[in-house]
């Protein structure tokens, strides 16, 4: 075991997990200490699930959750749309930047969300039915104002989310 591992937390397989818990922002709290709820490390929800429980998570103003629900699906899901997911997840994390104040990071991560869900077009592949170029030109005015009011940055991407309505 390396230096680096000492001391982790492990999953049998060895994979890292993080059992510290966390604050409603995200952040970690110390070992032992009351934390909100977190999303299992084994959570492999289909397209249309990470899609409700993001949307749930952003709904509650909690965009870190969003992002490890959208993040469960990156990893779980289909090849072919991984790059989907992360982006979704990294424009989370953008927004989680947003409500912590530091907008530099809140800019890369929007930006860098949005570049990556731009690669799918107008459309998402598989069922899951959202305003793809919505949410990445969201995403990227609000990567130029990063300092934008939490809550509204919140709520406007998760608009972009929501399925249309026939």
């Amino acid at each position: 075991m390396s230096p680096q591992t000492i001391g982790r937390d492990r999953d049998p397989a060895g994979r890292p997990r993080n059992a510290r818990p966390r604050d409603a922002l995200g952040r970690p709290l110390p070992k032992g200490a009351a934390g909100v709820e977190r999303v299992p490390d084994d959570y492999a929800p289909s397209p249309e699930q990470a899609l409700d429980d993001a949307l749930r998570y952003l709904a509650e103003e909690r965009p870190f959750h969003a992002h490890e629900v959208l993040e469960a699906r990156w990893k779980t899901g289909p090849s072919a749309e991984r790059g989907l997911w992360q982006g979704l997840a990294q424009i989370c994390v953008g927004l989680t930047h947003i409500q912590r104040g530091n907008v530099r990071g809140a800019a890369t991560l929007l930006r860098r969300g949005a570049d990556r869900i731009t690669q799918y077009g107008s459309g998402a592949p598989g069922a899951v039915a959202f305003d793809l170029e919505g949410t990445a030109r969201t995403a990227r005015l609000l990567a130029d104002d990063p300092a934008a009011d939490p809550s509204a940055a919140i709520a406007r991407v998760a608009a972009t989310l929501r399925p249309a309505t026939a």
